[in-house]
Formats: structure tokens, C-alpha cells, sequence
């Protein structure tokens, strides 16, 4: 297949296949539909309000937002937020599938994130549910939640983007915690964000083939950097810039058995992944070396590798 750069795919667009959108699928048999599919939207003012998303999401995307809308079935749509610097969800891409109700904008849309059966965040249920007061699906006051005369699908993107895949969401679960620090659970978040990127790779949305392979062509080294620096504990999960060298185990930061086990595992299965969509992958390992857990490296086992290394380099 032609490879397709990001810079190359529109950030908006209106197409015709809808197959693999999880609403065409959850569509109850009394919604009423032509023979084309298509959803009859008889309220002239739902169907006006749906083309002025349209014109909005087309001249204001974020250059790190894309959308798809359909042709035939102008209640859904389809949106890919890459992950932001700063955060454990850096350099990710996160799908979410959207239907406007037939008495939009009386009502918010349905959303729904495509998690591959994945909790990255406490907001985003492996269900596919999405817990957010703008969505009413949450508490909230005033101007946290949907009102049909200001709210928009653009500001349920950017809130999807800043406020829920954020630099600490630990904070974003008002209960029981889902870890015992926010370091700990951007450990976990991370790590569940690598694998999101596996089974992107493997069964990309419909639509977003071609800027899936570009995205992850374009950034694969950074993420198999960053699997290197966070394992070794050089930097704060999220906080990995792209410029430290691959072979430094300098540590700054305490890292468990749990994550070091789930990079090693990762990290291959990234490189295989990413080396069959044809990234640049040049001095980077195929798999990580155990680095001792600390203790050994300092003993007499460690000083003689160290002293190896350097009469062979």
C-alpha cells in the first residue's frame, strides 16, 4: 500500500463507509432509515445544528484532533485525539465514536471510545463508556454540563483531550483510587496506552488506515525511547522529552517490578509492530536488557560487566 504522511490526511472530512462505527451497529431495528442506511433526521432545525458542527469541527480543529463524518449518515461521526505531550498518554492515538440524538442539541451526543476492552483512565470505561458532566453523564453545575445553546462537539473534544486524557488523571476518579499514587497509576496508563497502539496497528479504524501507520511511522522511536527511559527510571512517566540517549540507565526515578515486566513485554511487540509499517528504527534495540533491578550493578557482577563494556567498546 502507498504510505500516507499525517501532514497528507485531512483533519476533516466527510465520507461514505460507516461499517465499523459502534452506533450504525447499536441502531435499534425501529430507527427509522432508508435504503441507503441512512438515518431520517426529520427536524429541519437537528439537521441544520448538524452542519454548523460540521462547519465549526472544519475551521477550529486542534492540529492534534481529526474527525470523520458520514455522507450517509450524517448522525455519526468519528474523532482520533493524539495524546498530549506532558501526560502518559503521549504520542497515542484514542478513538472515540459519536451519535447525534434525533432532538439534537436538546440532548448531548452519545459517545463511545473504542478501548479494545482497556481502562486507561477512569473516565474511560472498558465498556466503552465515557463519564463526562458535559455529556451528562456525570455531576456538574452550570456550565459543566450540556446546554443546548452553547455547547458544542468541538468543546466535547478538546474537554476529552485536556480535561480526561490529562497529565495525572489519577485525580479525575473522585473514589476509590485505582492506584496507591498518581505516579503509579500513569505507570499503568502508559503501559495500557502501548497497547492500545498494538491493537490500532493491528485493526485500525475504518477510515484512519493510512494516519494510524503514518502517526506511529512518524513517532515510533520516541515511544520506544520513551519504554527505555521510563523502565530505567530516568524520567517521570509522561514527562519523556525524545532527546535522551537510549543506552543511559542513570536513575531518578523508583520504578516497580510490575512496570519493568510490562515494558519488557511491550517494548518487542512495539518494535515488531512498528518495524512492519515501515518506521525508521535505527540504533534502537529490537528487546530491553534487564538492568539488574539496581542492587546486582552495584555489586562485584556489576562492576565486571561494566568493566567488559568498556574493554570491548
Amino acid at each position: 500500500h502507498e504510505q500516507v504522511g499525517v501532514n497528507k490526511f485531512k483533519q476533516f472530512d466527510c465520507v461514505v463507509d460507516y461499517s465499523d462505527h459502534y452506533y450504525y451497529h447499536q441502531s435499534k431495528p425501529n430507527q427509522k432509515s432508508n435504503s441507503h442506511g441512512t438515518m431520517m433526521i426529520n427536524n429541519r432545525n437537528t439537521m441544520k445544528r448538524i452542519m454548523k458542527e460540521w462547519e465549526i469541527l472544519e475551521k477550529n480543529l486542534p492540529t492534534s484532533i481529526f474527525v470523520r463524518v458520514y455522507e450517509g449518515r450524517i448522525d455519526l461521526l468519528r474523532a482520533a485525539i493524539i495524546g498530549a505531550s506532558k501526560t502518559p498518554y503521549h504520542n497515542g492515538l484514542f478513538f472515540f465514536d459519536l451519535q447525534f440524538p434525533s432532538d439534537y442539541p436538546n440532548n448531548p451526543p452519545k459517545v463511545y471510545y473504542r478501548s479494545f476492552g482497556l481502562r486507561l483512565n477512569p473516565n474511560l470505561y472498558n465498556s466503552g463508556y465515557v463519564c463526562l458532566s458535559l455529556l451528562n453523564t456525570w455531576g456538574g453545575k452550570g456550565t459543566e454540563r450540556w446546554c443546548p445553546d452553547k455547547s458544542t462537539i468541538l468543546q466535547v473534544l478538546l474537554s476529552l483531550q485536556g480535561l480526561v486524557l490529562n497529565e495525572k488523571p489519577y485525580y479525575n476518579e473522585p473514589g476509590i483510587k485505582p492506584a496507591w499514587s498518581w505516579e503509579s497509576y500513569n505507570a499503568d496508563v502508559f503501559a495500557l496506552s502501548c497497547k492500545t497502539m498494538l491493537y490500532l496497528m493491528k485493526k485500525p479504524a475504518r477510515n484512519f488506515e493510512g494516519f494510524i501507520a503514518a502517526h506511529f511511522r512518524d513517532h515510533a522511536s520516541v515511544i520506544l525511547k520513551a519504554c527505555v527511559a521510563y523502565r530505567n527510571g530516568r524520567v517521570r512517566i509522561g514527562l519523556f522529552d525524545g532527546d535522551a540517549p537510549v543506552g543511559s540507565k542513570k536513575k531518578k526515578v523508583n520504578v516497580s517490578k510490575k512496570f519493568k515486566d510490562s515494558m519488557n513485554e511491550l517494548y518487542p511487540e512495539l518494535y515488531k509492530a512498528f518495524n512492519r509499517i515501515g518506521a525508521s528504527l535505527k540504533n534502537l534495540p529490537e528487546k530491553l536488557e534487564d538492568d539488574g533491578d539496581g542492587k546486582p550493578a552495584n555489586g562485584i557482577i556489576g562492576k565486571l560487566k561494566r568493566f567488559w563494556e568498556a574493554m570491548t567498546a
